[in-house]
């Protein structure tokens, strides 16, 4: 459309400024409106805000129902992909992959500790915000493709059931005539009848003789489509195991 009124222009005898050119609005340099940067934009935003609302809605909040955990997913993706999007033409290729952990690294400076998997979905989903807002180089079907991959292995990861699920819970147990090795069995039916879980086995931990209570480590298979997001209340010492 604007080659064709640039044609246009010339062809009544005006000079030889493009339409965008002589349209366009700027204030110190900087245009005030650029509808094809825009669109770009909001499309782009778009695209990148469906792939991770699927994967973070239908994969991840589906299981452990951590709202928390959902808001900030969401807004970390938004974040840098406004960021990586907005920063495309100033030179970081070089510095790419130390900024990259660098934000990573953000997340170390928190009061609470995150758990393996919500810190993989997080780098996940910095990842892909950083993919979608930098491969301007990249068709289009490309970039489809790629976020079509990471939701595939993504749901695969989540569903399968080839690969099996076994979480654990730390006890605080008082029957400590229990816990020697001849007696296995009768601890592992025991909990298995007070805890109601489906036990797969146990570990001994730091055993107190002067309150006759031992720590252990109750390996259980969870329930079909469930998720274990807490392994203990009780502040435990990581030397306790």
């Amino acid at each position: 459309m604007i080659p064709m009124i640039d044609t246009a222009l010339a062809a009544l005898g005006t000079e030889s400024i493009s339409f965008s050119e002589k349209f366009s609005l700027d204030f110190l340099g900087i245009p005030l409106f650029d509808a094809l940067s825009l669109w770009l934009l909001l499309l782009r935003f778009g695209f990148n805000m469906l792939v991770c609302w699927i994967i973070i809605h239908f994969f991840y909040y589906k299981k452990s129902t951590r709202r928390d955990y959902y808001t900030t997913f969401l807004l970390f993706s938004v974040t840098i992909f406004l960021l990586i999007f907005l920063l495309d033409n100033v030179k970081i290729q070089m510095g790419f992959a130390l900024g990259l952990f660098a934000i990573f690294g953000m997340i170390r400076y928190r009061t609470e500790t995150v758990p393996i998997r919500e810190m993989t979905y997080l780098f996940m989903l910095i990842g892909i915000a950083v993919i979608n807002g930098l491969a301007m180089s990249v068709s289009y079907a490309e970039l489809i493709v790629t976020n079509l991959i990471f939701i595939l292995v993504t749901w695969f990861l989540e569903y399968n059931t080839i690969i099996k699920h076994t979480a654990y819970k730390i006890v605080l147990y008082e029957k400590i005539q229990l816990v020697v090795p001849a007696r296995e069995e009768e601890l592992i039916e025991d909990l298995k009848n007070r805890t109601g879980l489906d036990i797969l086995k146990v570990e001994v931990g730091n055993i107190d003789f002067l309150r006759d209570v031992a720590y252990i480590k109750v390996y259980y298979k969870p329930a079909i489509g469930a998720m274990a997001t807490t392994s203990k209340l009780s502040p435990l010492r990581p030397e306790d195991f």
